[in-house]
């Protein structure tokens, strides 16, 4: 893997400007991988401090960190990049073989930012499919990864064997995406707007947590990006599915502490999500929160305080 020293895409400085910020931070775009790929990435706090790095889930962008982000900014060196595929990020074409958007290689784009911006070692939050590529770091780079926290995910693995009947119908984008090239990005493509805003309305307990120019910065960067997007999740019902079940089956596990927090839709699913996840990290902190999926956004100071636990562990 190169490393490369943080340096700003000029390209990308303009585009970056009309977008909502994060305040107080600065905002780079760094080359991570071999092929080209750059990552949009705000970056804040003491560069000297514990380094933690972001990662947002679906439909969003870096933005859903905006509160915890400002918050452990405090006393930590915080860092918030786009995913690949996702806003301000490179978007390399999808390959045949699924490897582009395989959560192995947006694992090693994060470990390669990190290094870029002087860290060896960090610890890592995720929500939703950020998530599920901080899952994939800890196990691909355990040396690399001090601490991981999961917001409402289940490992890639696990979220396929409870989706069975009719229950699965919560999760249809899901096997929308799955599907081979082509037909899904035409019928997310009709209607962006729709189809990423229903989302981001389903999900929501505290509408007003997301405030109309964050939502409109979530729609713009999903109406952008809709191959990428479904790239992402065309890879979790394939290739990343080979990985984690090699990883099973070799007896792999998450061997930093871990924290999780989950809505109770396993209880409404009809599986325990905190036995499932002991199956991956053994040194477990597993709870329930009252909001909704965007719990970064709708319980921010819930997720600080997890966080902040999770890092005296």
């Amino acid at each position: 893997m190169l490393i490369h020293s943080p340096q700003a895409d000029p390209m990308t400085t303009n585009e970056l400007r009309e977008e909502p910020r994060i305040p107080g931070f600065t905002y780079h775009h760094l080359p991570v991988a071999d092929a080209g790929v750059h990552l949009n990435a705000a970056v804040g706090g003491d560069p000297d401090a514990t380094p933690v790095v972001l990662l947002h889930g679906f439909p969003q962008t870096h933005l859903m960190w905006r509160h915890v982000a400002q918050d452990l900014a405090a006393d930590h060196h915080v860092i918030c990049p786009d995913l690949r595929g996702y806003g301000a990020s490179g978007k390399p074409a999808e390959t045949a073989d699924g490897q582009t958007y395989a959560k192995r290689t947006m694992a090693a784009d994060v470990v390669a930012l990190a290094r870029a911006l002087g860290h060896e070692r960090f610890a890592l939050a995720g929500h939703d499919r950020g998530a599920l590529v901080a899952i994939r770091a800890g196990l691909d780079h355990p040396d690399a990864v001090t601490h991981l926290a999961s917001l409402d995910v289940l490992p890639t693995l696990d979220m396929w064997d409870v989706l069975r009947g009719t229950t699965a119908a919560i999760g249809f984008h899901l096997y929308l995406m799955a599907q081979p090239p082509g037909l899904p990005e035409r019928m997310i493509s009709a209607d962006p707007d729709a189809f990423f805003g229903h989302f981001l309305d389903l999900w929501s307990q505290s509408p007003e947590a997301m405030p109309a120019d964050v939502r409109a910065a979530y729609l713009r960067a999903c109406r952008e990006a809709v191959p990428s997007i479904v790239a992402d999740y065309r890879a979790s019902a394939f290739v990343d599915v080979e990985h984690d079940t090699a990883d099973r089956l070799a007896g792999n596990a998450l061997r930093m502490p871990v924290t999780v927090l989950q809505q109770d839709w396993g209880a409404a699913l009809g599986f325990d999500a905190e036995e499932l996840w002991r199956r991956w990290a053994p040194d477990l902190a597993h709870r329930t929160v009252s909001c909704g999926h965007f719990m970064a956004e709708e319980a921010p100071d819930e997720v600080t305080a997890a966080l902040r636990e999770l890092l005296k562990r």
